[in-house]
């Protein structure tokens, strides 16, 4: 079992920047593909971000969502438990909440329907 606990979310204006952070219980953190998704009032949930381990090359990959690539960046401390996401250049369309979540497949597809641990979310809101 994995138990997820996002922070980090607030109100911020656009142009600036935030730092979402997921605090992950397990002892398995690291195998674990993490992602980070959100959902907007009256939409879909959409994926952000997800980044996982690549063994054979022994590296962690790193995917984005094309609305957030070049702004937002995907990362984990396995020693502390947590994967961030930092958001720089924030826009109004950003509003969501913001979920993280873990896969205990590594090739977790990124529509989400393979996380099988979830946060209860963080609310980022940009105004204008």
């Amino acid at each position: 079992q994995v138990q997820l606990v996002e922070s980090g979310g607030g109100v911020v204006q656009a142009g600036d920047s935030l730092r979402l952070s997921c605090a992950a219980s397990g002892r398995t953190f690291s195998s674990y593909a993490m992602g980070w998704f959100r959902q907007a009032a009256g939409k879909e949930r959409e994926f952000v971000a997800v980044t996982s381990w690549r063994g054979s090359a022994r590296y962690y990959a790193t995917d984005y969502a094309d609305s957030v690539e070049g702004r937002f960046t995907i990362s984990r401390d396995n020693s502390q438990n947590t994967v961030y996401l930092q958001m720089n250049s924030l826009k109004p369309e950003d509003t969501a909440v913001y979920y993280c979540a873990a896969a205990s497949n590594r090739w977790a597809r990124t529509d989400g329907t393979q996380f099988e641990y979830w946060g209860q979310g963080t609310l980022v809101t940009v105004s204008e």
